[in-house]
């Protein structure tokens, strides 16, 4: 059987349909207690987020995966306990971090992989660690 020829501007013109029927979506799929979010997937009881996939109780996040109690974190992927964090990977109890990976109670680091308690990318000893976010409020 032939395959039908798809030139490039039909191509495009497809894909841009696609993308604008995606955007259009809002519903979410086998999501338990959510609230206020859209287009997320197998996830329960999150708040005001966008793009989840299995995640738990995570509030104003997006496009995150496999993540539980996270906020205001996007890209993220089973993390757990991070703030205002993105793309960070297998991590928890990070805070404005980006792009951390294996890391636990990070705060301010950018890029770190399999490292606990630093803050701007600095190690800390964990009672130091702790006295330093608690005056940063």
């Amino acid at each position: 059987m032939a395959s039908p020829t798809l030139t490039r501007t039909e191509f495009e013109a497809a894909l841009q349909a696609l993308r604008a029927d995606y955007a259009a979506r809002q519903g979410n799929v086998a999501c338990i207690g959510c609230e206020r979010c859209i287009r997320c997937s197998e996830s329960m009881f999150c708040v005001e987020s966008e793009g989840l996939v299995r995640c738990q109780y995570c509030t104003q996040s997006a496009d995150c995966t496999d993540c539980a109690h996270c906020t205001r974190s996007v890209a993220c992927l089973r993390c757990t306990h991070c703030d205002d964090c993105e793309r960070c990977t297998g991590s928890a109890y990070l805070v404005k971090s980006i792009g951390c990976t294996e890391c636990t109670y990070c705060y301010g680091c950018v890029g770190l992989t399999k490292k606990d308690f630093h803050i701007l990318n600095q190690p800390y000893d964990r009672q130091t660690y702790f006295a330093i976010v608690a005056a940063l409020g």
